[in-house]
C-alpha cells in the first residue's frame, strides 16, 4: 500500500478503486431514491417521467404510513432517552470508578451487538408477553434500548476519557457536590458525546426491524414494519417514497454528528466515533500526559 502511494501511478490506481467501491456501495441508495420521484407503478429504473404522487399517497386520507411514521419516531424518540440514561451511567461507572472484572461488564453490556437481533427479539417477546404488553410503544422503546445503550455507552465512554477528571476533582475540593460537578462540568464538557449518542440511538430505533416485528400488535406498527407487510403481499411503488424517507433521515443524523464534531472543535481524541479499546485504559490518561 505505501509502495502504490509513492508513485503517480499508484495514487491513480488508488483513487479509481476507492471511487469504485463508493459507487458500489451507494448504487443502491440512488436507485431508491431517484425511483422514488418515478411516475410508474412498477418502480421501474430509470424513471420514464417524474411525479411526487408516490409522497403525496404516504399522506393521503386512509393511509397507515402516517400512524407507522409517527410511532417509530415516538419510540425513537423514547428508546434515545432511555439509551442516554442508561449510557451514561454505564459510562461513568466503568470510566470513572475501579469497578471489579470491568472488562467482562464491557462485554457484557456490548453482548447485544454480538448476538443476533432475531435471538434478542425473541427474548423480549417470552418477556412482555405474559407481562400483555406486546403492542406496547413503551415495550417497543426498550426492546430498542437493548440495542441501542450499547452503541451510546461506547460513545460516552471515550467522550468521557476526554474529560480531564482534575477539572471535577477541583471542583470536589471546592465544596461542590457531586450533582452540581456533573451538572456544571461533567454534562457540558461531554454535551458533544450525549448529542451523538441520541443521535445514533435514535436511528438504531428508527431502523430497528426483528425487535419491532416481535413486539408490535395490529395496532402498533412501526415504520419498518410496515415496509416488510407491504412487500410481503404486493409491490407499493409508496414503498419506494417510505424507503427514501428512511435514508434521508440517516443522512440527516449523520450530517447533525458531523456538524457537532466541527462546532465543538473536536477530533478523533473527542471519542464521538472511538476508534479505541474503550475499557482497560486509565481514566484521563491522555490528559496526564
Amino acid at each position: 500500500m505505501i509502495e502504490l502511494r509513492s508513485t503517480l501511478a499508484g495514487r491513480i490506481t488508488l483513487t479509481v478503486l476507492a471511487i469504485l467501491i463508493l459507487l458500489v456501495l451507494a448504487l443502491p441508495i440512488v436507485v431508491i431514491v431517484v425511483t422514488s420521484f418515478g411516475k410508474d407503478a412498477f418502480g421501474s429504473f430509470p424513471p420514464d417521467s417524474w411525479t411526487l404522487g408516490w409522497y403525496k399517497q404516504l399522506f393521503a386520507e386512509g393511509s397507515k404510513w402516517p400512524a407507522a411514521l409517527s410511532l417509530s419516531a415516538l419510540v425513537a424518540a423514547m428508546t434515545t432517552v432511555f439509551s442516554l440514561v442508561l449510557g451514561m451511567t454505564a459510562a461513568t461507572a466503568l470510566v470513572r470508578s475501579e469497578l471489579p472484572l470491568r472488562s467482562a461488564v464491557y462485554g457484557l453490556v456490548l453482548a447485544p451487538l454480538v448476538i443476533p437481533q432475531v435471538v434478542v427479539a425473541l427474548g423480549l417477546f417470552l418477556l412482555f408477553e405474559p407481562a400483555a404488553m406486546l403492542g406496547s410503544p413503551i415495550a417497543i422503546a426498550l426492546g430498542h434500548t437493548v440495542l441501542a445503550s450499547p452503541i451510546a455507552v461506547m460513545i460516552l465512554m471515550a467522550t468521557l476519557k476526554g474529560i480531564d477528571e482534575r477539572l471535577e476533582d477541583a471542583a470536589a475540593s471546592m465544596g461542590a457536590s457531586r450533582l452540581t460537578i456533573a451538572r456544571r462540568i461533567t454534562f457540558p464538557l461531554a454535551a458533544p458525546g450525549l448529542v451523538a449518542a441520541g443521535i445514533f440511538a435514535f436511528i438504531t430505533s428508527f431502523d430497528e426491524f426483528f425487535i419491532s416485528q416481535f413486539l408490535s400488535s395490529v395496532d402498533t406498527v412501526t415504520l419498518p414494519v410496515e415496509v416488510f407487510n407491504v412487500l410481503q403481499y404486493n409491490v407499493d411503488p409508496s414503498v419506494t417514497a417510505v424507503s427514501a424517507i428512511l435514508i434521508a433521515v440517516a443522512v440527516v443524523a449523520l450530517a447533525l454528528v458531523a456538524a457537532v464534531r466541527r462546532l465543538s472543535g473536536s477530533g478523533a481524541q473527542d471519542g464521538l466515533l472511538p476508534t479505541e479499546t474503550a475499557v482497560g485504559l486509565p481514566a484521563g490518561s491522555e490528559t496526564a500526559k
